[in-house]
This record gives structure tokens, C-alpha cells and sequence, in this order.
């Protein structure tokens, strides 16, 4: 029976788990990206998200929390700093989970977990750069045909005048 089962004990004690997420936990506040196994991602978002939302607000009380979790000042300043700033209008959903296949020496599923607002690929404002060049010449004859037609007007309005 699965009574009071309410998070994958991933194999471990309760002391090693703490630690290997808390370890990973540092570990993705300050690269904002790792690569990890399925189970342990899961594991670390439900161990992450709470302590972002912490975060939002900046009170010693809340590092003290933050703190007890992470075991980790540099960490801790981090999030502080850097990533609560990114979050501060996010209502949740603070790491995004990507299964990347499974690992060569022993078939485990893999997984990148990353911070949602960290990512350069996915702009959630749809503000994407324009690139310079272009594939195609096509079209090229109908610019210069339209300066053509602008500096044929602007001469005409000028001998006019």
C-alpha cells in the first residue's frame, strides 16, 4: 500500500536524498540548466519551486528557510539576486522539464531541467531577431524598381516647383 507515499524516495535514506537535492538544487540555481534523470528531475521540482517562490520576497526570514533547504550562501544569493528578479511576475511553473532519451551505460531515461525564464531559445514575448541575410534573391529587381519610381517623383515635384 502507498499510504503516505507522497514523494519518490528515489532509493535513498532520507539524509541522502535531502542532500543529492539540495546538492542539485545549487546546482541548477547556478547554472540555471543541468542534466539529470527523469525520476530525480521530478523529484527536484517539487524540492525547487517552493523555494523560488520564496524567493519573490526578499525578507531575512525567508532566506533563513531558503537557507535550512539549500546549505549553500552563494546559492541562496543567487536566487535572491538574480533569479527572483526573473520570476517576480510568474505565478508558478518556474523550471521546465525536457527528456532528452536514455543514457548509453545503463538505458536510464534522461532529462534537462531548466529555469523557464533563462532560456534564449523560447523568447515569451515572441521577440525574435531578424536575421541580415537571405536565402533568396528574389525580389531584389522590385526595390530598386521602387527607388526608381521615388526619385522619378521627387524630380517631378521639383521641376514643378
Amino acid at each position: 500500500m502507498r499510504h503516505g507515499k507522497k514523494h519518490n524516495h528515489l532509493g535513498r535514506k532520507t539524509a541522502h536524498r535531502k542532500a543529492m537535492l539540495a546538492n542539485m538544487a545549487c546546482s541548477l540555481i547556478e547554472h540555471k540548466r543541468i542534466n539529470t534523470t527523469v525520476a530525480k528531475a521530478k523529484a527536484l521540482r517539487t524540492f525547487v519551486e517552493p523555494l523560488i517562490t520564496k524567493s519573490k520576497s526578499d525578507t531575512t526570514h525567508n532566506r533563513r528557510i531558503v537557507f535550512s533547504y539549500l546549505r549553500n550562501k552563494y546559492a541562496v544569493t543567487e536566487l535572491f539576486r538574480e533569479v527572483s528578479v526573473k520570476v517576480a511576475d510568474r505565478p508558478g511553473g518556474y523550471v521546465r522539464i525536457i527528456k532528452l532519451g536514455n543514457r548509453q551505460g545503463d538505458n536510464a531515461p534522461m532529462a534537462m531541467i531548466e529555469l523557464v525564464d533563462y532560456n534564449e531559445l523560447y523568447d515569451p514575448k515572441g521577440n525574435k531577431a531578424k536575421k541580415s541575410t537571405r536565402r533568396s534573391r528574389r525580389g531584389g529587381k522590385k526595390k530598386e524598381a521602387t527607388t526608381a519610381q521615388v526619385e522619378e517623383t521627387t524630380t517631378e515635384e521639383k521641376s514643378e516647383e
